[in-house]
């Protein structure tokens, strides 16, 4: 039988590599690109008659005084402009000038989000994850009530939770560093998406664990858990793979007003699938073991 237990330190390091790295960049000044929904603005879909690249437009705004515009080009060759916010004269203003100076052009869609919504929006997202974790805590210890310490099973799938919002938030901040991406409201959508996936796979391998505990197929809790990763991780990176290539061929074709909400959901599904079968099942063991007081233990003689 492979052996998933023994090395469960090494997952460890490899998620902490992770997520300090993306918590250094978050830490960082300017550590996430926050988008419209939460700094205010305005967002407008352009779409030119004449050839236009994103160089011109860009070049065109500065002129004009919107040097801090975002640009985006979609898959039907417009482009979305997220700007500071402007009034219906501004955009009305913005629009003959661009066509004078790059031709005619349309304006698919416009949409301005005031600071009052906007100073709103942050604290709803930061509520609605943690009255998701507090549900989630709270619906697995009472799952789980049939077996021993069923509040540790709660506990290691909130960490498991956590991992993922971090290596996605993480990963992000590094992403909007390099390549300007923003944070938006269907983020917020996606990571709890991300959130109910991965708290399912995690729910997939502990039901095994307690299946296999009723069985008594072992005195040992390590070998019950080893035995029942074993027995669902097929199942769990069939699942997670056909996800994944429907999620990459959304990404490739679909619009770019959803890009950055399908790549929360794969970064989601891939750190819920690693941390679904090598933390939150590793995390039990550990404690079970009492690993983490075994090792408090010895590092405070050496303090002294």
């Amino acid at each position: 039988m492979i052996d998933l237990i023994g090395k469960r330190f090494w997952y460890f390091l490899a998620s902490a590599v992770v997520i300090v790295v993306g918590l250094f960049s978050l830490l960082l000044p300017g550590g996430l690109k926050w988008g419209i929904e939460f700094t205010a603005g305005s967002a407008m879909t352009l779409s030119f008659d004449a050839g236009v690249d994103q160089a011109q437009l860009r070049e065109e705004l500065a002129e004009r005084g919107y040097d801090e515009a975002i640009i985006q080009r979609t898959t039907g060759g417009s482009f979305l402009v997220r700007t500071r916010q402007i009034s219906q004269e501004e955009k009305g203003k913005l629009e003959a000038d661009l066509g004078e100076g790059l031709g005619p052009l349309q304006v698919l869609d416009f949409y301005t989000v005031s600071p009052v919504v906007a100073s709103e929006i942050r604290p709803k997202a930061v509520i609605a994850v943690s009255m998701a974790a507090v549900g989630i805590l709270l619906y697995i210890s009472w799952a789980f009530r049939r077996i021993p310490r069923p509040f540790r099973y709660g506990s290691c799938a909130i960490v498991a939770l956590a991992h993922d919002v971090l290596v996605v938030l993480g990963i992000f901040s590094i992403l909007g560093r390099l390549f300007n991406i923003q944070i938006d409201a269907m983020f917020i959508t996606a990571v709890l998406a991300v959130v109910g996936y991965s708290v399912n796979n995690t729910v997939v391998v502990f039901d095994r664990v307690r299946e296999n505990l009723n069985k008594d197929i072992s005195r040992q809790f390590e070998v019950v858990v080893g035995r029942s990763l074993v027995e669902t991780v097929s199942r769990s990176l069939n699942t997670s793979l056909t996800t994944i290539f429907v999620l990459l061929a959304l990404y490739l074709f679909g619009g770019v007003t959803i890009r950055n909400f399908i790549l929360v959901l794969l970064l989601g599904t891939v750190a819920g699938t690693y941390s679904s079968l090598l933390v939150a099942s590793q995390l039990l063991v550990v404690w079970e073991r009492g690993d983490l007081g075994k090792l408090w233990r010895r590092a405070r003689p050496a303090r002294g």
